[in-house]
């Protein structure tokens, strides 16, 4: 009999025990209740500083392992916000807003200088430009269901996802393109040649077409997919978690335009040439990693395979 009461006080206690742990010091619930809210972001970049930071990279000469900062909210970051029916079922919404405007400058010899300048003078320049514009708009919604009944929760349901992309460059250039060779001017004019989506200098020399714009044509995707993940809360209504996807994409894009300036006729003149860059179409099923940019919403930063923090409010 004492062995059965014992047994009984033994079960109740650790019954408490895992009851009190759904509960804080101060009493605040661990874990998400009906009509409560949440937001979800990508943890990678705290993780891997921690990591790094124990680990020994970055701390070699030349290196540096910085900390995350404002961008860790911007980049390639997808925000999920859900919002909870009950303590088991919740609605959730996807949203990536990215607008990015870069420019870049670059100085070359002036062509109008037929002498150059007596050393040590530095010889006169003329100013390069380019302008790169990107802009990306992912929203998706979906259902989660929940199970567990400990800080440890797993979870499990759907999204459909809609995405359009777009992006553009502008090229100036500082030195005259002309017909005709004179003094000062040429049909090659000194050009800088650059990257069209980083901004870097390939090169600068005499060029005798050079870009003047791009712009692709407009991408537009869909998909949906299934999703499962877990997340452990750490503190009250604070998680942290991982998400893994697999579904299925599809995406389509336009007819996109380059400009470029160059000589020709039998008279050479000056002229600008455009001609239309073909689109082009994507289709994928698999995970949401594997699929690359299939799904607009940048793959792991949807929340597959990558750490996440979930806050409840």
């Amino acid at each position: 009999m004492k062995k059965k009461v014992f047994l009984f006080t033994l079960a109740l206690s650790v019954t408490g025990a895992f009851a009190q742990d759904l509960t804080s010091k101060k009493g605040e619930p661990m874990l998400p209740e009906t009509d409560d809210w949440a937001i979800s972001l990508s943890a990678d970049p705290v993780f891997n500083f921690i990591g790094n930071a124990f680990n020994g990279t970055g701390t070699a000469a030349g290196t540096t392992n910085a900390a995350p900062g404002v961008n860790w909210l911007n980049g390639n970051q997808t925000i999920i916000g859900k919002k909870f029916i009950d303590e088991k079922n919740a609605y959730r919404a996807l949203l990536r807003l990215g607008f990015t405007s870069e420019g870049y400058k670059n100085f070359v010899n002036d062509d109008a200088i037929v002498t150059a300048p007596t050393f040590p003078a530095p010889f006169p320049q003329k100013e390069d430009k380019i302008s790169i514009k990107n802009t990306v708009i992912g929203i998706g919604v979906g259902k989660e269901m929940r199970r567990g009944k400990t800080r440890l929760q797993g979870y499990y349901g759907a999204d459909a996802m809609l995405w359009v992309a777009m992006s553009s460059e502008k090229y100036t250039y500082g030195n005259t393109m002309t017909g005709v060779a004179a003094p000062g001017v040429t049909p090659t004019p000194t050009s800088t040649t650059w990257s069209p989506t980083t901004g870097a200098i390939l090169a600068e020399g005499p060029l005798a077409s050079r870009t003047l714009s791009n712009k692709s044509g407009m991408t537009l995707g869909i998909g949906v997919r299934g999703f499962v993940g877990a997340e452990y809360f750490i503190f009250p209504k604070i998680a942290i978690g991982a998400e893994y996807g697999w579904g299925i994409g599809f995406q389509t894009a336009g007819t996109g335009t380059n400009v470029t300036e160059t000589t020709g006729g039998t008279t050479p003149v000056v002229g600008e040439v455009e001609t239309e860059v073909a689109g082009s179409s994507k289709f994928g099923f698999d995970t949401d990693l594997n699929q690359g940019t299939i799904f607009g919403f940048r793959g792991s930063n949807t929340g597959t395979a990558s750490l996440r923090a979930t806050f409840h409010f």
